[in-house]
């Protein structure tokens, strides 16, 4: 699956609590961002049925490491 860059406009304040809740919780703020965005999709997916296509909410945050 190839990995897309996207930016985004956040207010500063939301910037620094989401980063103080990914930090929290153990991941990068990125990794945070993934999760959240998955959740909601498997939310969505829930109450709307399935999506269809190369969409998988439940992939793994971070990429296995390489031995």
């Amino acid at each position: 699956m190839a990995v897309k860059s996207v930016s985004i406009r956040i207010e500063e304040e939301m910037l620094d609590k989401i980063g103080f809740v990914a930090d929290y919780q153990g991941r990068s703020f990125n990794s945070h961002v993934l999760v959240l965005l998955r959740d909601d999709i498997e939310r969505h997916e829930e109450k709307h049925g399935k999506i269809e296509g190369a969409v998988r909410p439940d992939v793994n945050v971070k990429p296995a490491r390489k031995s």
